[in-house]
């Protein structure tokens, strides 16, 4: 991994874009933006990245571990779903620590919807970590499923998160519960 004043350079890079997107808007940050922010050289930026929605999927991966390195590892009493809900709390309050960076680029795939449809798949995979972390299958048909609702429920709770503000996450923490129990009722119809 290669490193600038011993950051990696992965993590320097989002940090910067993160920075960028908050101050001037997703839209309107570059490969070059981000690579002079972090003072990386353009020839290490294109070792790294292949372009900037690689620097999304790098941000996703960052995001995942550090829900992955926080969750209790005490919980496995815990019913799924209360393991889910904590986990994804968890990703919540991950967020909150980037939340200026990624409201805007949230906001940008309002205008540029080929950036969420291209961010999908990543986001598929980090939710399918955060069914595995908490002990829910994810082989096969039924376990694609359970992917695929964990992403709604994710992208429904995250509109609710972006209006959130409250340290508590009230509102987020309510709209998870919610949305996870609505999910909760169609794997028991769909015998999930």
């Amino acid at each position: 991994m290669t490193k600038k004043n011993g950051i990696p350079v992965k993590q320097k890079a989002v940090e910067s874009a993160l920075k960028l997107a908050e101050a001037r808007g997703w839209q309107n940050v570059s490969l070059s933006d981000i690579a002079r922010d972090a003072e990386i050289d353009m020839a290490v930026m294109h070792d790294n990245f292949e372009d900037r929605f690689d620097v999304l999927a790098a941000l996703g991966r960052m995001i995942d571990r550090k829900v992955l390195e926080n969750i209790a590892s005490d919980n496995h009493g815990l019913p799924e779903r209360d393991k889910l809900f904590d986990i994804m709390m968890e990703r919540f309050d991950v967020l909150n620590d980037y939340r200026g960076g990624l409201t805007s680029i949230l906001s940008s795939f309002k205008t540029d919807p080929k950036q969420a449809v291209i961010s999908l798949p990543h986001l598929g995979r980090s939710m399918s970590w955060m069914l595995e972390a908490a002990g829910i299958e994810t082989a096969g048909i039924k376990g694609a499923i359970k992917v695929i609702g964990l992403t709604g429920i994710y992208l429904k709770t995250l509109r609710v998160w972006c209006d959130d503000e409250s340290p508590d996450m009230g509102k987020t923490m309510a709209a998870l519960d919610k949305n996870l129990g609505q999910a909760e009722e169609w794997a028991g119809r769909l015998a999930l």
